[in-house]
Order: structure tokens, then sequence, then C-alpha cells
């Protein structure tokens, strides 16, 4: 892998994993169409730092209430264990963030066994034009639906849950998990700019959840080749730039604008991909 590989590739995952364009579906466009490496397999390690980039640029973009987060947490452990103070009472909107997120994160679970089956797809580029083509339907339903008012003071474990299935769902590559995260929150009532808010923080334990497995299959396949390190902290300093510019971007754009321009794009990417698919 070269050097400008890699910071292409690490642009590429840092805009496409929050921008609701779908990261997977664009890496396999790159790999399938355009000879870059398969960074997946051929680059496994890569792959993994990658997603720490990204993950870094969430806890940045979102410090204070990630701070408030871990504070009421080990409030909340000191609590159940009778050193601290009570849980009666109304509950912290930090201690129901941290429920929200628990509750959104459980249907991941029921996406381990077919991991393999799903990683299949990624070769499939029929398949990739045909999920962002439905990813771009989704985003232009989203900008569609009625303006809710939930935020972490008032939405349910329920709505938690439905998010969590979009998420669930979204690991088919060419649909993006940020689109899908806030669609689904903005079809449980979220007001927008929370459904931008949740969809990042339901992010953290998905990402450093499914990086603790690829770090196991680097561990377990051959371990890390030293000589690429320089060239993949490159791509990975890329990932954390242009993943905070478009966590920034959306932020933006739930507030001020409408997600209808990404949904046209979708749909000429995806138009494309199946195009090059039936010449190539």
């Amino acid at each position: 892998m070269s050097l400008i590989a890699s910071i292409f590739l690490g642009f590429v995952q840092g805009v496409a994993e929050f921008l609701p364009i779908s990261s997977s579906g664009h890496l396999s466009i790159f790999q399938n169409f355009m000879g870059l490496a398969d960074v997946e397999h051929d680059h496994m390690f890569f792959d993994v730092l990658l997603h720490l980039g990204t993950l870094v640029a969430v806890i940045v973009a979102y410090w204070s209430d990630i701070v408030e987060i871990v504070k009421e947490f080990f409030a909340m452990i000191r609590g159940f264990s009778g050193k601290g103070e009570s849980l009666n009472g109304p509950v912290p909107p930090a201690r129901r963030m941290i429920l929200l997120i628990i509750v959104g994160t459980l249907p991941l679970l029921v996406v381990l066994p077919i991991k393999d089956k799903v990683e299949m797809l990624y070769s499939n580029t029929i398949f990739i034009g045909c999920a962002l083509i439905f990813n771009g339907l989704v985003l232009w339903l989203s900008d569609r639906m009625n303006r809710g008012g939930k935020t972490e003071k008032n939405a349910t474990l329920k709505d938690a849950l439905i998010v969590g299935c979009f998420q669930a769902v979204a690991v088919v590559p060419g649909l993006s998990r940020s689109g899908s995260t806030i669609t689904g929150g903005l079809l449980n009532g979220f007001n927008r700019e929370f459904a931008v808010k949740f969809s990042f923080m339901l992010s953290l334990p998905a990402v450093l959840g499914a990086n603790i497995l690829s770090l196991v299959d680097v561990i377990t396949e051959g371990g890390v080749d030293t000589a690429l390190l320089p060239i993949y902290f490159a791509g990975v300093v890329s990932a954390m730039v242009f993943g905070y510019l478009s966590i920034r971007l959306l932020k933006f754009i739930a507030k001020k604008g409408s997600f209808g321009g990404f949904a046209y794009y979708c749909w000429v990417v995806g138009v494309a991909t199946l195009i090059l698919s039936a010449i190539s």
C-alpha cells in the first residue's frame, strides 16, 4: 500500500463513515473498480486503525457529552454499590443516554452469527449498487418525516431499540449506518439534532466492539507488518481529520438543512455502480 492510497482510504473512511452515504459501499467500489487494496483482507490491521481514527473523531466532536456520560456511569456504579447517591428520584439526562445506548446496541448481537456471510457481500457490486439506491430512498423519506421533539430527556428504551434495529440492518454493505440510525430516530419522533447525536453516540460501542473482534482476527492470522506503520498512521490521521469535519457538517445540516443532497448522490453512485458492474 502506498502513502497516497493510505491517505485516500482514510479520507473515504472519514467522510463516508459519518455522512449518510455508506463507507462500506464506497470502499467496496474503490476496491473492486479502481484496483485499490482490499483493506478488509489484505490490510486488516489498517482497517482496524481506520475505524479507531473515526472513533476518535466522534470522541472529539462530542467530548463534553462523553465526559458527562462517563461521570454519570461511575455515579451509577457507586449508587448500585450503596457508596454514592441514591438511584431514586428523577433520572439525569446523561444516565438516560447510557441506558439508551446500551439498549440500542443490543440488536447488533443478533448480527454476530452471520457476520461472515454479510462480509461476502462486499465483492458483489450489483448488490452494493442496489443498496446505495435504497439508501438514497431512505434519506429522501427521512426529509419528509414530521419534525419530532424527543431528546435524551424523554426518549424511551423502545425508541432506542428500534434505532438499534436500524443500525443492525445497516451492517449490510451499501447501507449507511449513520443514515439508517438517523432515519430510525426521526421515525421515532427524535429532534433532528438529537437524532444525529444519538446516531454518533451509538456508534461508539458498535465500532469499538467491531474493532476488538477484528483485532483478534489480526493476531490469529499473522500479526502486523511493522514496516507499514508510518503509512498506516497517515491514513489514520486522514480518517480522524475528515471524520471530524464530516461530523461538524452533518450537525450543521441537521440544524439548518436537509439530507436530500445525499439521497441524490447515493442514487447517482448506485446507478453508476450497476452500469460499471454490467460492462465490466
